[in-house]
């Protein structure tokens, strides 16, 4: 065989290598979250495996978080992304691209929501929410699932969280608990899967902080499409002691989702069909086969649970209940600062009152006294005029 016969053969077999012999023949990409951390060290392995075994090739790829995640489903609508259902929820309306996102599956873990202060006053979401406008919010990195859950709870609490004027983001997670627990009016909040064992919580302790359950009546009434974005689970962050019991925190937690993009933006017939046939795959897969197998995520499973309705009832009435009790200093507050502007508008007003008499007086002696200026002056002239010229 010739050279140029080699090369021709050469330059065929790699052409026919590289061809889709499949469905997954092209490598696309899971976008997860943070290099190390849950999503892409333990959820998306498992999800690649099973793909994988369903002739799908596909890798995990670290990124800031589920925003991000998004842009690239945008920019490609065959790759997979992780997120939370809440932040996906904001963030599909805030990119104007709703439809242009498929769910491939929801909740098969979730993710909880925590606040953290060292303000011994602020003891639920009700008293939190009541005071947002006095106090300072230091949240974990733009761009993070924390952060756009803090912007969530935001924009749907008008007269509370709304009203947070002093929002600020850190350099971490970490470093925004340290600085939320540096002074009594900071705040911070972040999201994670409730394992008592995570560093954080025990940051939180030895810097003398305490969590605070978010968790309130319109928190856990949001949904979209008729699902619900946020779920009232009880959940453990601290663990059993020798000499004390473990401590449990009822809270809202979000489901995690795994998306893809809509097949409607994928361009030819025969790959329209494949991504169908991918998010097809991908929801009717075992919720077992996709979970960590490690014993982390196990403990995990089995001591967090959702609470009853009666349980959660009972709950949101004490939360209403303080939000109640803080509410009128709150508007107590409002009300002597509108005093204090009416008094003050009074006061100038009565004083401009008294003043006009005087300053009434004060008109009429200066225009008097020009006047008399102006005849003093008249009668001058006339006077030099009927006199003769002096000689000199």
């Amino acid at each position: 065989m010739t050279s140029a016969a080699s090369r021709l053969v050469l330059v065929c077999g790699l052409a026919l290598a590289t061809l889709p012999t499949g469905a997954g023949a092209v490598t696309s990409q899971v976008n997860t979250g943070g290099a190390g951390g849950a999503y892409e060290a333990s959820f998306c392995p498992a999800l690649v495996g099973q793909l994988k075994l369903a002739q799908f090739d596909y890798k995990c790829t670290p990124s800031s978080g589920t925003r991000e995640n998004m842009q690239r489903v945008l920019a490609d609508p065959h790759q997979l992304g992780y997120g939370q259902l809440d932040v996906f929820v904001l963030e599909g309306r805030e990119l104007k691209a709703d439809t242009a996102f498929a769910i491939a599956r929801q909740d098969d873990a979730r993710e909880c929501v925590f606040a953290v202060t060292r303000n011994k006053d602020i003891a639920n979401w009700g008293q939190l929410a009541a005071y947002a406008d006095k106090l300072r919010f230091i949240l974990p990195p733009a761009g993070s699932g924390s952060a756009g859950t803090f912007q969530f709870l935001r924009s749907i609490d008008a007269d509370g969280l709304g009203k947070a004027k002093a929002v600020s983001n850190a350099a971490s997670t970490e470093d925004a608990i340290r600085e939320a627990l540096s002074a009594d009016d900071t705040v911070s909040l972040f999201v994670q899967f409730a394992d008592p064992d995570n560093a954080r919580f025990d940051l939180i302790r030895n810097l003398g902080g305490h969590l605070v359950a978010v968790i309130d009546r319109n928190i856990l009434r949001q949904e979209v499409g008729g699902k619900k974005v946020y779920f009232a689970q009880e959940t453990q962050v601290e663990n059993a002691q020798w000499i004390k019991q473990g401590r449990k925190l009822v809270t809202a937690c979000t489901p995690v989702v795994l998306f893809t993009g809509n097949p409607d933006r994928v361009q030819g017939e025969q790959a329209k069909k494949d991504h169908a046939d991918l998010i097809r795959t991908v929801g009717g897969l075992k919720a077992g086969e996709l979970l960590p197998s490690e014993p982390l995520f196990q403990r995990l499973i089995k001591r967090t649970k959702e609470l009853s309705a009666v349980s959660t009832e009972k709950l949101l009435a004490a939360t209403e209940e303080a939000r109640q009790k803080a509410k009128p200093y709150t508007e107590k507050a409002l009300e002597t600062a509108k005093e204090t502007v009416e008094q003050a508008k009074q006061a100038t007003e009565r004083a401009a009152e008294a003043a006009k008499p005087y300053i009434d007086k004060s008109k009429e002696a200066a225009q008097k006294a020009y006047e008399d200026a102006l005849k003093a002056g008249k009668d001058l002239m006339d006077k030099s005029k009927s006199e003769p010229p002096k000689k000199n």
